[in-house]
């Protein structure tokens, strides 16, 4: 007789389907995990002899969402941050799968008096049916593709690569080209080193009206162009050229003319950006282009958090928005699919993480900065049933493993429904992690690293509730980049807000930067930004949580989160490593910056094998909140926030991004859904800071 987890009954070399046999041998030997969980909440429905249960193909990957369309079950892997899928095995339902892949979104520009077009979208490529612009056919795992790397019969590594949104500009005084906002990354899926995969390309930047014809704004989607004087003409979208016929975006919206000071909406992809309008002899800003709703990461209308939310509908999955125009009358708003809207303040001119949104600019006076581009997300799903699966609630990303049905929240959403709960859940909570920035002038001095939001980890958490029901899962953002010569901004508290008592994990602190007295220290958070330190002692920020050791599923009131590391060298200053969600940040000591303290390995609930979570590399892709580097004026930078469920040095980093140095690499930002810190800015101004990375929520419950 064999037992493994929820897999039972004899091995199939012996089991008889005989629900009468020997050993109870019901089923036909060892069922795999996912379908006997179906057959369990189906009522222990007896599999007749004959029968063999359907499944999918075996693969490996980002977030696991299972969830029904109809009568078909579908898996989905979710991809927030680059990652690689693997196909091990064929399955019942054939070798095809579906794809979303959306580049990052183009940052907005800062402001020189008049302001600036919004950026454009991501490009966005899909053969999701129904799409407005979906490629035609599923697409086979070994064809178009060459032979995959780990074998044939259609099994292989595919490489993941989600780009990063483009960075916000500069308001003046800086130069032109600063005040533009950055491209976004390109997004890929496919075979390693190979061309012929599926690539959609970064938006277009926005860009204000000074010397326009310096920098072109084409993209994915194309960003709009500027008013007055030295407008320019809207950039052009579907830069990547067509799939299958079907573009990946469109172009910008239409500036005003010399007398008209509105800009165009950045272009989306499933429409381009609205053009300037005048307005009681002002003018007004185009509206950003809307996106296009892919529901690949499960039925749209139970809201999974993932992608934007249309307001109209009350759904999720809204992908590639692009931004609002500038205007001296009213802004343009951003387009649905997590498009910011132009002017407002410096949150809201952020596009939303995971969508490819565009960036929105800043608002018409002078030294305002542009708002950063989405970042973008690849996903992939694929038939694994005909069964009829039922999960007690909606929300989040929906798997099943171990037993339990697990809900991963990558975005805000609802965790809901219309039928009675009661069920004793274990949750996970993480806050966004901290933001650095870059010291300004040419100081021997580094920032400190960005700390981690405290991690919240809960068992026994009873419900009993009566249909329908809801309550609300909130994901903070990371904390944002400063400009130069200020510290970044601390990373927002994510919550959940369990009818027994809303649980809040605060977000990371912001780095220290050596700039003056007012300014050196680290902030304090969940986990405490690193110090910096030159001509004065710089102080570390404390840690709202406790620091480890302890016991998973039962941490203090306040979380796990640790200080930020010291900087004890006045000059060359080397910036301490943030706090991570299990360790203290480590000392910046003259020679190089510190590293980031170490991040939360998720109890054993969470580690399904099918399933990266977020962020890590090979084994350590179950570790969250780990601290960033601390920077160094020059040599060396602090190394990625070391991982661990202890104070073990060496072990899994967890999404913390590197520390930058002058002459070397610019600082790293903390990966998406890690709640990890970002890594602190190099000294002389050339090696800026960066973002923290976006917090998550898991949340899981008997099957």
């Amino acid at each position: 007789m064999g037992y493994l987890g929820r897999r039972i009954g004899l091995s199939q070399d012996n089991g008889d389907s005989n629900p009468g046999g020997a050993g109870g041998a019901v089923g036909g030997g060892l069922l795999d995990l996912f379908a006997h969980g179906y057959f369990e909440r189906q009522g222990d429905i007896y599999n007749a002899p004959g029968t063999i249960p359907q499944s999918g193909l075996t693969a490996t990957g980002g977030i696991i969402s299972d969830y029904t369309s109809g009568s078909d079950v579908y898996r989905a892997h979710i991809f927030t941050s680059s990652g690689t899928f693997e196909v091990t095995a064929g399955g019942s339902f054939g070798d095809t799968v579906e794809y979303l892949v959306v580049a990052g979104g183009g940052g907005g520009s800062g402001s020189n008096g008049i302001g600036g077009g919004g950026a454009g979208a991501g490009g966005l490529r899909t053969n999701v049916p129904g799409v407005v612009n979906a490629a035609s056919a599923p697409l086979t795992i070994s064809t178009p593709f060459p032979t995959p790397t780990s074998g044939g019969n259609g099994s292989g590594v595919y490489t993941v690569t989600v780009g990063g949104g483009g960075r916000g500009g500069k308001g003046s005084p800086a130069p032109p080209v600063n005040m533009y906002g950055a491209k976004g990354a390109n997004s890929y899926f496919g075979p390693p080193s190979a061309p012929n995969g599926i690539t959609a390309t970064g938006g277009g930047l926005g860009r204000t009206n000074e010397t326009p014809s310096s920098q072109d704004t084409p993209g994915g989607s194309g960003a709009g162009g500027t008013g007055n004087m030295s407008g320019s003409a809207p950039g052009a979208g579907n830069e990547g050229g067509n799939i299958d016929g079907k573009p990946e975006g469109n172009n910008g919206g239409t500036g005003g003319d010399s007398s008209v000071y509105g800009c165009g909406g950045g272009g989306g992809a499933g429409a381009a950006g609205g053009n300037a309008t005048p307005n009681d002899g002002d003018n007004s800003g185009g509206n950003g282009g809307i996106g296009v709703q892919v529901a690949i990461a499960g039925p749209a209308a139970n809201t999974t958090g993932v992608g934007a939310l249309n307001p109209s509908t009350s759904q999720y999955q809204w992908f590639a928005g692009g931004a609002g125009g500038a205007g001296h009358g009213t802004s343009g708003s951003g387009g649905v699919g997590g498009g910011a809207s132009a002017g407002g303040p410096v949150p809201s001119r952020n596009a939303l993480f995971g969508t490819g949104g565009g960036g929105g600019p800043a608002p018409p006076s002078n030294g305002n900065n542009g708002g950063a581009g989405g970042s973008g997300i690849v996903v992939v799903r694929y038939q694994i049933a005909e069964l009829t699966a039922t999960a007690k609630a909606t929300g989040g990303a929906i798997s099943f493993y171990g037993g339990k049905t697990i809900h991963t929240f990558t975005s805000s959403g609802a965790f809901a429904s219309s039928s009675a709960f009661n069920e004793t859940c274990e949750c996970v909570i993480v806050g966004g992690g901290g933001g650095t920035s870059n010291p300004s002038g040419g100081g021997s001095h580094g920032a400190g690293g960005g700390g981690a939001g405290a991690v919240y980890d809960r068992d026994n958490i009873s419900l009993n509730l009566s249909g329908p029901w809801s309550f609300n899962v909130t994901i903070g953002a990371g904390g944002g980049v400063g400009s130069s010569g200020s510290k970044g901004s601390n990373g927002v508290a994510s919550a959940v807000a369990f009818p027994t008592g809303t649980l809040t994990a605060p977000g990371g602190g912001a780095g220290g930067i050596s700039q003056n007295d007012s300014r050196i220290n680290g902030n304090p958070g969940g986990a405490g930004g690193g110090a910096s330190n030159y001509s004065g002692g710089g102080t570390v920020g404390s840690g709202d949580g406790a620091p480890w050791p302890g016991t998973p599923g039962n941490d203090p009131g306040s979380g796990w989160g640790g200080d930020g590391g010291p900087s004890t060298t006045a000059a060359p200053s080397y910036g301490g490593g943030g706090g991570g969600g299990a360790v203290n940040g480590l000392e910046g000591n003259g020679t190089a910056g510190g590293n980031g303290g170490g991040g939360y390995l998720v109890p054993t609930t969470y580690r399904n094998p099918s399933s990266t979570l977020q962020p890590g590399p090979g084994s350590s892709t179950f570790y969250v909140a780990g601290g960033g580097g601390g920077g160094a004026y020059d040599g060396s930078s602090g190394s990625q926030g070391i991982g661990g469920s202890g104070p073990a040095i060496g072990t899994p980093y967890a999404g913390a991004g590197d520390g930058g140095y002058n002459g070397g690499p610019a600082s790293g930002a903390g990966v998406a859904n890690s709640g990890s810190g970002a890594g602190g800015g190099g000294g002389g101004a050339v090696a800026p800071g960066n973002a923290g990375g976006s917090g998550i929520v898991l949340i899981a419950y008997p099957s």
